[in-house]
């Protein structure tokens, strides 16, 4: 009987130890989007970076899972994956996601075609122009209600770019440091055809977020927003945006 308790025991640990590796676990998903998240960079990007840096501080691991960015917002929402790494904020994601303390600002700039003397002046601006975006990407809600000028999305920036040089879209709407990362790493040929407006539509902070479904939300996104306040204090944190000239 006492080598029956014994076995029990043993097992029982073996399953508390597992439970709890598994809860040290963190997945996330995301879409391509250099230099921010970069699958062919061997530390996955700067969003990536800034991610394990701060949950390694805390004991979790974190594995990155690429598919298109609605799917992976989608998931998200859902509890099947745990985190997106870089989420902008928009009323209508609040619904559904747990937001972090942002990590970085990106300056959502127009990208336009070389010699065009457009300039962003105010949504005004835009009037009888039809603008590339990106699917479920949170441009801000003034600019995805505005009725003065045309939005079509495409799943990539890339697609949208090469629609702009052969003029089947005025412009483009995109973060202007990962626009020209992606460029360069899908057709460089293109920089040379295109420009960015001096002024932004927006810079927005960068977050990471849970699905409110998740039962580990809170635990989750509490757990970052410690560890990013532990690696910018141990300069961590400086070092990695360095790393990619910010």
């Amino acid at each position: 009987m006492k080598k029956i308790f014994i076995l029990v025991g043993i097992i029982m640990l073996i399953i508390s130890s597992s439970a709890f590796a598994a809860s040290r676990n963190i997945t996330a998903v995301a879409d391509f989007w250099p230099p921010f998240v970069d699958p062919e960079n061997p530390k996955q990007g700067l969003s990536m970076e800034v991610v394990r840096a701060a949950y390694a501080t805390q004991g979790y691991n974190v594995t990155l899972e690429i598919v298109p960015w609605a799917r992976a917002q989608a998931y998200v929402k859902k509890g099947v994956y745990d985190i997106l790494p870089n989420t902008w904020k928009t009323e209508a994601r609040k619904k559904s996601l747990y937001y972090s303390n942002s990590y970085v600002t990106n300056h959502i700039k127009f990208i336009k075609r070389k010699g065009d003397a457009f300039e962003y002046d105010g949504l005004k601006s835009l009037a009888g122009k039809t603008v590339g975006t990106i699917i479920d990407y949170g441009y801000g809600d003034a600019f995805l209600i505005d009725d003065n000028f045309r939005r079509e999305d495409a799943r990539n920036l890339i697609t949208n770019i090469r629609k702009l040089v052969i003029n089947r879209l005025d412009l483009v709407v995109g973060d202007e440091i990962a626009a020209k990362a992606i460029i360069a790493q899908e057709d460089s040929s293109l920089l040379g055809k295109i420009s960015f407006t001096d002024n932004a539509l927006s810079s927005n902070d960068l977050y990471i977020t849970c699905g409110l479904k998740n039962p580990r939300h809170k635990e989750l996104i509490n757990a970052f927003n410690r560890g990013l306040k532990q690696i910018k204090r141990n300069g961590t944190y400086r070092e990695i945006l360095e790393g990619y000239g910010m």
